[in-house]
């Protein structure tokens, strides 16, 4: 594998420990590159190996836990089979009936968005988008999962602001509606926001499309936007720490050209429409023309052999380094039929798109690299991708974990009227709980006129066209309370499972899978990969309980700066399908409805956000999680608005009971009120009922006339159902209680005015 000498400078660059240090490698990689190799590598080579074998592509330190997760239902004969496997191409395809699919995926562009909020943000969206086409559906949906430091922060204020215009910009554009998500904002993000970017598309299952290189002869096409220096060695500055020097490195942060991805998505669509002209076909995406080129050789057991040479370039001058690492957007790798070539060729230059072969499939199963008639890399495949190194890492409980569980509620006293009253305000106004109407009237997200539930309410959920006057309705949400994942990650990995799969319970939705993004600090740290370990083993027993299976995903690590690591945030995101438009449900009420506690009234103040808010305190366990007794609420609250019976459903999650029942008043063009007695119900301390995080727990609004039934029906199924009160036409929202003499009352107006302007506020200040 000896390659001869090569007049470009970069390539006559001697390989330094410090060099290999700056790669992210470590001198025993290194040792084994040279193994591979059968001597040292040069430069550009050293640079191939260090993006392949960083964190972000190969998921070195967290691959042994990802197969905990379960890839395909249990039951072979159940519906929604998984037809693209997690890890098999660039994202997971699952069956919807009729011979339809969706496909779907989320990642991170976290360091980037540190660095460049706007660019960052943005090009996580393309990205993502990519990933989608490229499996030869269409997208038809997006959503995000944001986290940030401290409103009051003008660093966050800045970020916050980049990325929304980041991810608005970019898909507002290629004309894809976002249609949900989640934003928490927490000191622990700050100066390392987290931006998971997430798209669903639609296809039939004969046009699912891989990303594997076959038949020898077959000429690889480089297809799309030009290459320049922006990206260059992105997938391995996503594996290391931000520091004050990594975040000046802005030729790391790729740019992106929405109209261009709009271009490239319809002519790769034409493409692949035509039969047999796409063998396989792959994104350049992290790692740009180097990851592509590997993996589809990688993938066909083949070898590919490409000249740098013709590939289009908007700057001069660039060496095989740059070629080979640069990250530019909008960029695809196609391997076409020997024969087709003009075909496809004319299908590009009807879009005005560069199509140009840069090499071609050989025999063997290495990938070569030319530039200027010589060869600048030569080496296996499959060496870069399967056989990256793996550890298995170290892990230790951190101390600050059963601190927190030991915490003593008894220090903390029972509040009185006065503070439980104030504590709503306090609660509505913190921008994790308060209205995103601010973000998403950036989004938009009636493009394409599928949105049935726009962001707002528990799920969002997308009326998909399939032809001959048919539609699939898909629901989606993302979830993840980081402070449950900070004082126990096993019960804060299962409560983000239940909680999404709650979400779309409300919604009328029944799950089908799951993509996650685990967002951890650096996994060399023994408390760091606990987090890590413990988390993805609660989501995987979740996903095995639920029977949903994990079709794809990211990991994205290193997640710290000088200052803090972020606290676990194991992002979960899961699509279901609503059988019937009637069965459409929103988290708001529509007037004259009784409400109906479904799971008990809540009993647990852990790591909530009432004593984040009332008292800065991160303490308690996370709540207990019975995912058996989940399942049962989640099929009761959709058989019954199955039967009509539910005209509103809330999950209880961050801010409790009190919370959630406000948020149902506040429907569009009119405030409710309504009366509420818990009285009857007893519970040990009134905070905990009120502002409590207990999991399991739902609101359902019903016509009065039904209520008995629902109660009747939940007696039946031992279901825990209260009757809590009735909706009411005064904006007035008042809780009657056993402990204290008077019932609370607030003003829902001045409540809604509280949710609503909380982050407007502080966004828009002059």
């Amino acid at each position: 594998m000896s390659l001869p000498p090569n007049p470009d400078p970069v390539l006559n660059v001697a390989i330094t420990p410090e060099l290999v240090q700056k790669h992210g490698l470590t001198p025993e990689e290194y040792e084994h590159i040279k193994e591979i190799l059968g001597r040292e590598p040069n430069l550009t080579e050293l640079g191939i190996f260090s993006v392949m074998w960083s964190e972000h592509c190969s998921y070195k330190n967290s691959r042994p836990l990802l197969k905990g997760f379960p890839t395909q239902k249990a039951d072979p004969d159940a519906p929604n089979q998984v037809l693209v496997k997690a890890g098999e191409e660039n994202a997971g395809v699952v069956d919807i009936g009729d011979g339809w699919a969706v496909c779907f995926k989320i990642e991170s562009h976290n360091h980037p968005s540190a660095v460049e909020p706007f660019e960052g943000a943005a090009t996580g969206v393309g990205g993502i988008i990519r990933d989608i086409f490229t499996m030869g559906a269409r997208p038809v949906l997006l959503t995000n999962s944001l986290r940030f430091g401290d409103l009051s922060s003008k660093q966050t204020q800045r970020l916050f602001r980049g990325v929304v215009h980041g991810i608005a910009h970019y898909g507002n554009c290629i004309g894809i509606p976002n249609i949900g998500g989640d934003i928490y904002f927490d000191a622990c993000y700050e100066g390392n926001p987290l931006v998971n970017a997430l798209c669903l598309g639609v296809l039939r299952h004969e046009d699912i499309k891989r990303g594997a290189a076959s038949g020898v002869g077959n000429p690889v096409y480089y297809v799309g936007a030009d290459t320049g220096r922006d990206g260059l060695g992105g997938a391995s500055f996503a594996s290391k720490e931000l520091s004050e020097e990594s975040q000046a490195d802005r030729p790391a942060v790729q740019k992106g050209d929405p109209f261009m991805e709009k271009l490239l998505l319809e002519a790769c669509l034409e493409m692949m429409a035509r039969e047999g002209l796409v063998v396989g076909i792959q994104d350049m995406g992290a790692a740009g023309l180097t990851c592509s080129t590997c993996e589809t050789a990688a993938r066909g057991d083949a070898g590919i052999e490409i000249e740098l040479d013709k590939v289009p370039q908007r700057e001069t001058g660039m060496n095989s380094y740059e070629i080979m690492l640069s990250e530019s957007q909008e960029r695809m790798l196609v391997i076409v039929a020997k024969g087709r070539e003009k075909e496809l060729e004319a299908v590009f230059e009807k879009w005005d798109l560069h199509a140009v072969q840069v090499g071609t499939v050989t025999e063997g199963t290495d990938m070569v690299v030319n530039q200027h008639g010589q060869p600048v890399a030569k080496m296996p495949a499959a060496k870069l991708t399967d056989e990256a190194p793996i550890y298995h890492r170290e892990s230790q409980e951190p101390a600050r974990i059963a601190e927190a569980k030991n915490y003593d509620f008894s220090r903390l006293p029972v509040a009185g009227m006065e503070t439980l009253g104030e504590a709503l305000f306090e609660l509505l106004g913190h921008p994790t709980i308060a209205q995103k109407r601010w973000v998403w009237r950036q989004y938009d997200h009636m493009v394409m006129t599928g949105t049935v539930v726009e962001p707002g309410s528990d799920a969002g959920v997308a009326r998909i066209r399939l032809g001959e006057g048919k539609h699939a309705y898909i629901a989606i949400a993302n979830d993840c309370n980081n402070r449950f994942c900070a004082v126990n990650p096993y019960k804060g990995g299962l409560i983000a499972m239940a909680e999404c799969a709650r979400n779309l319970a409300c919604s009328g939705a029944r799950p089908i899978a799951m993509t996650n993004n685990l967002n951890f600090g650096n996994p060399t740290k023994p408390e760091s990969f606990y987090f890590l370990k413990e988390s993805v083993r609660g989501l995987a027993e979740a996903c095995t309980v639920f029977d949903l299976p994990v079709v794809g995903g990211n990991v994205s690590l290193y997640n710290e700066s000088p200052t803090v690591a972020i606290d676990p945030t194991p992002v979960v995101s899961l699509v279901g399908v609503i059988d019937r438009e009637a069965d459409i449900t929103k988290q708001t009420v529509k007037g004259g409805e009784a409400f109906i506690l479904l799971g008990g009234i809540p009993t647990e103040l852990g790591a909530s956000y009432y004593l984040k808010v009332m008292h800065d305190l991160l303490a308690g366990d996370a709540p207990e999680v019975d995912l058996d007794a989940e399942a049962k609420v989640h099929d009761f609250v959709r058989l019954q608005i199955g039967k009509g019976r539910i005209s509103a459903a809330h999950d209880i999650s961050e801010g409790g009971l009190t919370v959630a029942l406000a948020e149902m008043l506040f429907a569009d063009g009119k405030t409710f009120g309504a009366d509420i007695d818990i009285s009857e119900i007893e519970p040990d301390r009134l905070d905990a009922a009120l502002y409590g995080e207990s999991q399991g727990r739902i609101i359902v609004a019903v016509p009065a006339k039904d209520e008995g039934k629902v109660l009747s029906d939940a007696e039946k199924f031992n279901i825990d159902a209260e009757p809590l009160g009735k909706v009411m036409d005064e904006p007035w929202l008042s809780i009657r209680t056993e402990s204290l003499d008077d019932c609370l009352v607030w003003d829902a107006e001045e409540l809604r005015k509280t949710w609503e302007r909380a982050i407007p506020d502080v966004m828009e200040r002059k």
